[in-house]
């Protein structure tokens, strides 16, 4: 009875450090991430070998895993920057980013977790910057948004080249300018727009008088034909036609033939 303690302490012992082992040694991965080893009596992380997938791990217990996001993430900014000609302009933006997975160990290794604060949002503070300032606020507020918004990515994109990140969307979703320069600029694009208006009013009314001045021209053309054609000959022949017409006509009528200047029929009258 007295040996059973003795035997049951190194028992107990034994089973507590086994668990603790497993404890350390068990790692579970989530989804939409991947882990990062670190042998500590190896060669630090681990680059040459694809990252630790979802699901359950076992490593060795002095080894360390660290686990990554690797779904697309969303970096919301809001920036003050310089237009052209100098006035400070605010541009809401966001990006859409993700590690590049077969490169997570060296994204651990030279950026560690905080590489959103370490590259991505100096990268897109310094492309908005740079773009920001070959553009005037007209081009902000008016038509140029989505080529600085292409530009944006651009540049961002190059920045981040080779910092084992992918970038893949920058988005510019509002762009706020100083509450005068606004005004101006609305007013400025009402001015124009009348200009407009003005200009297609005048446009419509030449075309307009042209179309009549051509109808007018048309007419006089035709009357000027037709005067011609009718010589003293075919005007009398027109009046002997009317003239046996009228007389085939059942009303009373007094008709004189061979009266007028020109011998042509005379209607005097009818009942």
């Amino acid at each position: 009875m007295e040996k059973l303690p003795k035997i049951g302490i190194p028992v107990i012992v034994l089973f507590t450090l086994a668990i603790v082992l497993i404890s350390k040694s068990a790692i579970t991965i989530d989804s939409g991430e991947a882990g990062v080893l670190f042998k500590t009596f190896g060669d630090g992380v681990v680059t040459d070998e694809p990252p630790m997938g979802e699901g359950f791990h076992i490593v060795a217990p002095w080894n360390k895993v660290f686990v990554y996001e690797v779904r697309q993430q969303e970096l919301f900014e809001k920036m003050k920057v310089l237009s052209s000609n100098g006035l400070e302009i605010q541009i809401d933006a966001s990006a859409w980013y993700e590690p590049v997975y077969k490169e997570l160990g060296n994204l651990h290794q030279s950026l560690g977790k905080g590489y959103l604060q370490r590259v991505i949002q100096p990268a897109i503070r310094s492309a908005a910057r740079s773009v920001i300032g070959r553009y005037t606020p007209d081009d902000l507020y008016s038509t140029k948004r989505d080529a600085i918004q292409v530009e944006i990515f651009e540049e961002t994109k190059k920045i981040l080249d080779k910092q084992y990140v992918q970038l893949n969307e920058v988005l510019v979703r509002d762009v706020t300018l100083p509450p005068t320069i606004k005004d101006a600029i609305e007013r400025k694009l009402k001015q124009e727009q009348e200009s407009l208006e003005y200009e297609f009013r005048l446009v419509t009314a030449a075309k307009e008088a042209e179309k009549v001045r051509i109808e007018a021209q048309g007419k006089a053309d035709a009357n000027k034909i037709l005067s011609a054609s009718l010589t003293s000959k075919i005007l009398q022949d027109k009046g002997i036609d009317a003239t046996i017409k009228l007389s085939e006509s059942p009303n009373s009528k007094v008709i004189v033939i061979g009266s007028g200047d020109s011998g042509m029929p005379l209607i005097l009258g009818n009942n």
